[in-house]
Parts: C-alpha cells; structure tokens; sequence
C-alpha cells in the first residue's frame, strides 16, 4: 500500500519571508520550489546546476606512510593494491621517532589535502601508526613490518600497534600484511 504525504492546504498565498544578515531563508520543504509554482523562499537549483558545483579533485585519497626508508619493500604491496584498484595515493618516509614534528605537521594537514584513510607501517616499537592517530580523526591503518633487528619476528610492532591507548584508534592488520591495508582501506572508502 502507498503511503500519501499530507500536504497542508494554505487559504491565503505564500508570502516570501525576508532573509536576514547571515541566515538563509526559510521556506517550507513540503511545499516545494519556488519554479514549481509552490512556496517562494526555497529555492531548488536543477540537477545540472548542483552538478557544476560539485568540485571534483583529482588528489591522493590514501596516504601510505612508512617509519623507514627500508619500510618501502613491504609497503609496495600496499601502494600495488591501490594502484590496481585504481585508488589514489601518496607515499611518504616520515619516523616518529626522529623527527615527531614533522609527523604531526603530517597527520594534521592530511584532511586539507583530501586525504580520507591513512595506512601507517613501521617495525620494532612502531610509534608511527599511533603517532599519526593522535593527531588526525581520520582512519589509520597500522601496518607491523618484520625487522631484521627485532627478535620477536614482528611481534613487538604488531603489539604496539594494536595496543593503542583508549581514544587513539588504530586498526591493525597481519605482520606485513600491507596488501590487506589496502584492501581494508578500499572497503573504508566504498562503504
């Protein structure tokens, strides 16, 4: 059965309410637009007019973020994902332990530049994933790479990713699992 809308019926004819400094003007949403003959004050611009104010960008809509520059052999699974999936993204070296300014300077300017989900890998006490969710609400996904200096086989990246403190998000993917990132990162994206 189809639901009917109920439409008031007005006696006397719309009046056009004054805008003031500031605000839009108020109308009312079940009368319709004003072309269509219903109650002046709202206007409803065609669909080809909303499309040529959509402003299309061409930038990276993932950062791939790595500690080290040795980090980059595990992260191009990440960044070859992407690229099959036709997905935009940018490759940056930035350690949280040298140089922390610089990765908060990072994690704050990603949403500026269009950014929308970032995949952070680092090794050992891999700071970075965390470091970059403390300064950003976006989405970040830790990556934990095996180190030839780590005892543990990765495991003491993989634990401090996925120990992040209350507050600070990180989700955590398999040691070297940079491919699934992508993935991971691709379903944030579409869903």
């Amino acid at each position: 059965m189809a639901r009917r809308r109920f439409r008031p019926q007005r006696s006397n004819p719309p009046v056009r309410p004054r805008p003031s400094v500031g605000r839009a003007p108020i109308g009312d949403p079940m009368a319709g637009s004003a072309e269509s003959g219903g109650t002046a004050g709202v206007l409803i611009p065609e669909p080809e007019t909303q499309l040529d104010e959509i402003e299309i960008r061409e930038g990276p809509l993932v950062a791939v973020v790595m500690g080290a520059e040795s980090d980059r052999v595990v992260m191009a699974a990440a960044c070859d994902e992407l690229k099959e999936r036709g997905i935009s993204f940018e490759e940056t070296v930035v350690s949280a332990h040298r140089d922390p300014e610089q990765v908060r300077e990072y994690a704050r300017g990603a949403r500026i530049r269009g950014i929308k989900v970032i995949i952070a890998g680092a090794g050992m006490a891999a700071a970075l994933p965390g470091s970059i969710a403390a300064y950003t609400d976006l989405p970040v996904i830790g990556v934990p790479i095996r180190s030839e200096n780590a005892v543990s086989g990765g495991l003491d990246a993989l634990l401090s990713i996925a120990q992040s403190p209350s507050g600070v998000p990180v989700a955590c993917v398999a040691i070297n699992g940079a491919q699934n990132a992508a993935i991971l990162a691709s379903r944030i994206l579409f869903a």
